[in-house]
């Protein structure tokens, strides 16, 4: 019999590119539970119907469930009835701006679904790996009071003691968080409570910006990809304070779900990971217009807001250290400019297809 990989949020850039890599490479069977919410979000641009429609012609055995994480009772059916032998849980409610409109869809998405899901692991199949994909925005604004030095196209980290990034030890206390980054942090804790307290083989994935070629990226959420579709269509990007100068870390989904697997292969329980590019895959918004226009060959069109979003990263990258050293056999292998040249040619197929 096969093993059975159950991925949340399987439409979504991280979770089809987590169900295509344990099919592929691995021989999972996949189930993947997704109810197009992303659409409910963010409108019509963030619909992952497509997505859907991908996999399910790509991967054979594919199986989809039209299934909302909020609903307890058929989230706990579910489990028991597929009794993965790992769970990969990247369905969220993603957008710090869009959580302040929908606060209590925001909370039962990402702190209730995720304690759902856990609590259907422990009845169901409490030896399968758990791996939640958290976010960096459990730091709340904390890291904006490092230190930074201004460069000429970036601020960057002016204290030699984060010359590598931001690590797991970094306070996630007194600072503003947003409301995302408030739900996102009481699922990333029940995450390693349920490993520390149940020990179940759990851990939290602090993600950086993720991106790749499959992102239905909006203003909202999904830097690169969004600011890649402005590019192509002309149409005019919004950069919000900072000068443009903010930094961000970017990691190919493809290197996410590389990690995903070494994880499952050797996993600790109630681990806490900060999964980002680090800093050899940081770039300011300026810098990547500039790197979008080379593959683009046509010219970002963008205006300036002198107010910055509530809660923003001036400078973020993670620092790597931590996840290379549990887990030697990986590394980043997508480099920033060619993920940005997947991003570019994917969209330019999505345009004309």
């Amino acid at each position: 019999m096969s093993k059975r990989l159950l991925v949340t949020g399987s439409s979504g850039l991280i979770g089809s590119e987590v169900c295509s890599y344990f099919a592929r490479e691995l021989g999972y069977t996949v189930h993947g539970l997704d109810n197009n919410q992303r659409a409910v979000f963010f409108g019509p641009q963030g619909d992952t119907r497509w997505n859907q429609s991908r996999l399910a012609a790509d991967l054979p055995g594919f199986v989809h469930h039209e299934l909302d994480i909020r609903d307890r009772a058929g989230v706990l059916a579910l489990v028991k009835e597929v009794r993965p032998a790992v769970i990969v849980h990247t369905a969220a409610q993603p957008s710090h701006d869009r959580a302040a409109a929908i606060p209590f869809d925001d909370f039962d998405t990402n702190a209730v679904g995720t304690l759902n899901l856990l609590e259907a692991a422990r009845q169901a199949c409490p030896e399968s790996p758990f791996v939640h994909m958290s976010t960096n925005k459990v730091y709340g604004d904390a890291p904006n009071r490092i230190p930074l030095r201004e460069l000429p196209t970036r601020w960057d980290y002016a204290d030699p003691q984060h010359e590598q990034g931001i690590a797991e030890t970094f306070t996630i206390d007194q600072s503003k968080h947003s409301l995302f980054g408030a739900s996102k942090v009481a699922a990333d804790v029940m995450v390693q409570e349920y490993g520390r307290y149940f020990g179940l083989p759990t851990c939290a994935l602090r993600g950086g910006c993720l991106t790749g070629p499959n992102h239905s990226g909006v203003e909202l959420h999904g830097f690169l990809s969004y600011l890649v579709k402005c590019n192509l269509e002309g149409r005019e990007y919004k950069v919000f304070g900072y000068k443009g100068k903010q930094v961000r870390d970017n990691i190919h989904s493809l290197d996410v779900a590389r990690f995903m697997a070494a994880f499952v292969a050797t996993p600790r329980a109630g681990e806490v990971y900060n999964l980002g590019g680090g800093k050899a895959n940081s770039c300011s918004i300026l810098e990547a217009f500039k790197i979008a226009e080379q593959f683009s060959g046509r010219t970002q069109i963008h205006t300036y807001v002198d107010q910055n979003r509530a809660g923003d990263h001036i400078c973020y990258y993670s620092d790597l250290r931590k996840m290379r050293a549990h887990y030697p056999a990986w590394d980043i292998t997508q480099s920033l400019e060619e993920t940005i040249r997947q991003i570019v040619e994917s969209w330019r197929n999505r345009r004309n297809s």
